[in-house]
Order: C-alpha cells, then structure tokens, then sequence
C-alpha cells in the first residue's frame, strides 16, 4: 500500500469535520463501528444507494454483522482483527440485503482510528461490477449452448459424410483442391485419405469427363442451371453420375460434389421426357418462378427470378423467405400464402419486388398449391409487368370504378388507396361533364351547381383533358 509521505505537512491539522467528509466522499458506505463491531455512526454519501437500506437509520447501535446475510458474517471478526494488527484490513466482499429483500456486494476495508479501538469501514457498492460478471455469466452460458448446438451439429453431418455409401468430395471453388472426402471417396480415388484431400479436382476421371465436370463446375459457380452430369473413371471404366452444389463458408465458397454409381442412378425412377422438357422451359422461362415450402421459404427459383431479384447463384435465395423481395410489405406474402392454403391457388396478384440492389419493379404473381407425397409446397410464377402498366396507366384510371365487378376484380391487383383514388376521379369527371351539359357548356353556371369557384372547375377541366375539348367546341359555337 502506497501511503502519503508526509501527511503532517501537507494535510495540515486535519480536524474531525473534514476527515468526515472526506471519508464520506470517497466511499459509497462508511461506517464506525466499535471494537466489538457495533455501529456507532454511518454515512451513506449516495441516496440512491441510501435508498436499498430503508431502516439504516436503526442501525446504530446494532452489531454490523446483523446488517449482513449468514455467509458474510464471519467475515466481520476477520477484518476487525485484521485491522487491530495491521491498522488497515484487506478488502472482503460483504452481502446485505436491501429493504426489498434483494442481495446486493459491497467491498469493504476496516481502518483503525488511531490509537482508539474504533474502526471505519470504507465501502464500495459492487452492483454495477456484479451486473456485469452476470451479463458476462449469461454470455458464456449462451456461447457454451451455441457451441454445443454446432458439435452436436458437426457431429450428425461427420456421421452422415462418413457413412455415406456414395462418393462425396468437398472442393475449395477458389484453387480446384479437394478438401474433404469421405471413406467412399477414397476407396474409389485413391488409397488413402492422404492421396485423395489436397489433390487437383477433377480425380482419376477420362480427358472427356474432366473437361465436362469442369465446365459444370464453373457453371455451378455462375450460377446457372445444370443438370448432372455423368462422368467414367479411366482405370476401371466404372461409371457416375454427379451432382454439384456450391455452398459458403465465410468468405471462402466450396463445391459438395456427390458421385452416384450410374447402375443405382438407372434403376431410380426419372422424370419423363415430356416433364424433363417442362422442367426445362421453366428453369428458362422470362418469367420468374420459385418453389417454395408452406412457411414461404425458397426451395429452388429459375434464371428469370435470379435476375429480377438481382441475385447471383441459385443457392443466395435458397431458405430464405420470398417476402425478402416479394411484396410491398410482408403483408402482400401473407396475402398469398393465406390464399394458396385456403383455395390451393392466386390469379394475378399486383404487387413488387424488390431487388437486392435497390431496384423495384411491377409485378404479376401467380401461385398454386401442390401436394407432394405428405409435403406441401407452393409455386409462384412472377411477371414483370412494368412496362405494361406504364403504358396502359392512363387508359386503366379512367376506367376505374365504372361497375361493382370491373372494382371487385381490382382488389388484389391494385392497392386500396389507388382504387379510391381513382374512382374518386371518374366520379368527379362524370359529374363535371353532367353539370357542363345541363348548363349547356356554361363553366361559371356548371361551377355554382358544382359547388366550385370558376378557378377550381377550369383546374379540374385541365386535369382531365376536358379543357380542350369544351374550347373546341365554344369555337363552334
């Protein structure tokens, strides 16, 4: 401990009064207690800290120890004889209870006054560094709960990799090196782990099934759609069909290339060439169209959608949800969704999408439920309606509202506003030219029927092009 070096001189005759107040300054708590640990006088420079001890007024004369809880008590005789040795205690960390029943530390040190038996106890509230330790409790739980989640996670995907009966390799994107391979990968490529991770990709494949798994990989990493592709081995001529899937993995991306023996590949049931067909006009339609589950969350999407969206690779928009870009807000998806459960599909539903650069564009969305197997999924069929409704806007708004039906067929197609809007126009211009006709084209009688200042009708005649009209017809006259 680091004393002040000459306290006679430079603290000069430092009275009681002083001493008080200093002590009170510099601690949260002070007490004065007796040989015995009794109370003989208490300070409490904070209120809000004075607050917690509602019957601190009682507490003098009482033993300090009755002011703790049971396991700091014993701690009260060891700093008292501390402090009658040495002058001075070390600091303890002592519990009260508050008023409200609450446990809260304080860190007390005793310091003998004089050559008296009298003590003062310098306190510290220690809340704010207990809030911490808590909070920082409650972090590490949490993380330790994380890690444990992914080990756990690790562990089911080892036991998968490490069992599959098929060949499967995890390729890093950037360098063509294999990474990872499992037991049956090793057996087919090489004769040992050591052989097969680390080596060039493609492995042990004819001239013919390398080129082609490399332009299959560099399409996968530009995310355009392919299909498998089968490749043969050169010493065994045993042959595969593979699969590519590209994957992230912070800021490094992989491909998880899977091998599928062709003779198990040909007894699989496959697509007929009428569906294969269909499957391939969808995945290249100008149209966008997305499958998603019963929660709204994208399974696969076509080129058109990746565009509209401005994404990259088909795996960006997979398991996220379609209201990310679909939607002027996720109300619209609940919309649909809701629809597709009820009444299995929606026709034309108006509304945006929004690109993940900021573009936003008029859309058309389609939709029809399909039951496959015990799984539900939707698929959506997205038309860029941009430039139609741009130019048909003008012809539409004066249309609007001129029957019930041609209005029922708007909801869901327009937005609430636009209908009132716009029905609120065609009754306006219905009832200007009604008043024009009766007053024989006369605009200061047509604008009192109205209701309107003169200024405010020629307003209205210019908003709706009735302006020129009437001026070519009060020529003729």
């Amino acid at each position: 401990m680091k004393l002040f070096q000459a306290p006679k001189e430079t603290l000069g005759d430092l009275d009681a009064e002083a001493a008080a107040t200093v002590i009170a300054t510099a601690a949260d708590v002070a007490l004065v207690l007796n040989a015995q640990g009794i109370i003989q006088d208490l300070a409490f420079p904070r209120a809000e800290l004075a607050s917690e001890f509602a019957e601190a007024a009682g507490w003098i004369g009482r033993a300090w120890a009755d002011m703790l809880i049971e396991e700091s008590r014993p701690k009260v005789r060891a700093l008292l004889d501390e402090a009658t040795g040495t002058t001075t205690s070390r600091w303890r960390q002592l519990n009260h209870r508050s008023s409200s029943g609450a446990e809260f530390p304080i860190l007390y040190s005793l310091v003998k006054i004089g050559t008296s038996d009298r003590f003062v106890a310098v306190g510290r509230d220690l809340r704010t560094l207990a809030t911490l330790q808590q909070r920082l409790v409650e972090a590490q739980m949490s993380m330790e709960r994380d890690y444990s989640r992914l080990r756990h996670v690790e562990t089911r995907y080892r036991i998968l990799f490490q069992t599959s009966a098929e060949p499967v390799l995890v390729v890093d994107a950037m360098t063509d090196r294999v990474v990872e391979a499992n037991p049956a990968a090793t057996r087919v490529f090489g004769d040992s782990v050591g052989r097969v991770v680390g080596s060039a990709f493609p492995l042990n494949l004819s001239a013919e099934s390398m080129q082609a798994l490399r332009a299959l990989s560099t399409s996968v990493r530009a995310g355009l759609g392919v299909e498998e592709l089968r490749v043969r081995l050169t010493d065994t001529n045993q042959e595969f069909v593979v699969s590519t899937s590209l994957f992230r993995q912070a800021a490094s991306a992989f491909y998880l290339v899977r091998f599928t023996p062709a003779h198990i590949q040909s007894v699989m049931p496959q697509p007929s060439a009428g569906t294969a067909r269909l499957f391939k006009f969808a995945r290249n339609a100008p149209d966008g169209f997305v499958v998603t589950d019963v929660d709204g969350r994208v399974l696969t999407v076509n080129t058109a959608f990746l565009q509209m969206a401005q994404l990259v690779t088909e795996d960006q928009p997979r398991g996220e949800e379609l209201d990310r870009w679909l939607g002027r807000s996720d109300v619209d998806m609940r919309v649909v969704i809701a629809n597709l459960r009820q009444h299995g599909s929606v026709h034309l539903f108006s509304t945006v999408l929004r690109g993940e650069l900021g573009a936003m564009i008029d859309v058309e969305v389609s939709g029809i439920s399909q039951l496959d197997g015990n799984e539900t999924s939707f698929g959506f069929a997205i038309r860029n309606v941009g430039r139609r409704l741009v130019s048909t806007t003008s012809g539409d708004q004066r249309m609007l509202g001129r029957s019930p039906e041609h209005l029922k067929d708007l909801i869901g197609r327009v937005p609430l506003k636009d209908i009132v809007r716009d029905t609120t126009d065609v009754i306006e211009r219905l009832s200007i030219e009604a008043a024009l006709e009766l007053t024989g084209d006369n605009r200061a009688a047509a604008a009192e029927m109205l209701g309107l200042s003169r200024q405010s009708l020629y307003v209205k005649l210019r908003r709706f092009g009735l302006a020129d009209a009437i001026s070519e017809s009060d020529d003729e006259h």
